[in-house]
């Protein structure tokens, strides 16, 4: 049984899409949100009002959504994040990893740097963090002031997640609205074994 939430990192869905750079979705583009605002005597919206009209929107877009993916968090040394959802792992020798990300993102701009990044799978208590790095969260004090992380050559990992992985890049290219990430994985850790976060049609889901 799977049973969900209203909320989402980067993924796009037959509900919303916004025209913001910074919160392309890593799969195609743009990304589903609502509005968050904690100043006193605000009103939190749980539309968002630059919603494109469900006429115009994409079948290819309202077709992805349809597809449930998992939730997970790229790092790299700097420290950059992106919550990223379009993403393949490939076993063999060595193994690898695809994955859609935003061209425009801070997380690339530190990819290329430092040619390496961690991949970290979210669990359920990870909601408000896969909003945050996806930009759909306040974040004062930056991206990484909140939480507990663990230092890796490959990029701060939450230390509360299950596992990570360490991976270095091969290539990239466009591919479609996204850019296309090819990387070799070079190390894998796994603590525990841990629940998944999913997303499916703007809304976070968890298996039950």
């Amino acid at each position: 049984m799977v049973t969900g939430t209203q909320g989402g990192p980067d993924l796009a869905d037959e509900a919303v899409e916004i025209l913001t750079p910074f919160r392309h979705d890593p799969l195609a583009g743009r990304v589903t949100m609502f509005h968050v605002n904690h100043e006193p005597g605000a009103q939190i919206h749980h539309s968002d009002p630059f919603a494109v009209p469900a006429g115009q929107r994409s079948p290819v877009r309202r077709f992805r959504g349809r597809l449930a993916a998992p939730v997970t968090l790229w790092t790299a040394p700097g420290p950059a994040g992106l919550t990223v959802s379009s993403i393949l792992v490939a076993d063999g020798e060595p193994g690898r990893l695809l994955g859609l990300i935003d061209a425009e993102s801070e997380l690339w701009a530190a990819v290329q740097e430092a040619d390496r990044f961690a991949v970290t799978p979210l669990g359920p208590p990870h909601r408000q963090l896969a909003d945050r790095f996806a930009g759909l969260f306040p974040s004062p004090g930056g991206l990484f002031a909140t939480g507990t992380w663990t230092d890796t050559p490959y990029g701060p990992v939450p230390a509360d997640g299950g596992g990570w992985a360490g991976c270095r890049l091969d290539s990239a290219r466009e591919y479609g609205w996204g850019l296309l990430v090819e990387a070799t994985i070079e190390r894998v850790e796994l603590v525990a074994e841990t629940a998944p976060l999913l997303h499916h049609r703007g809304r976070y889901r968890e298996l039950t």
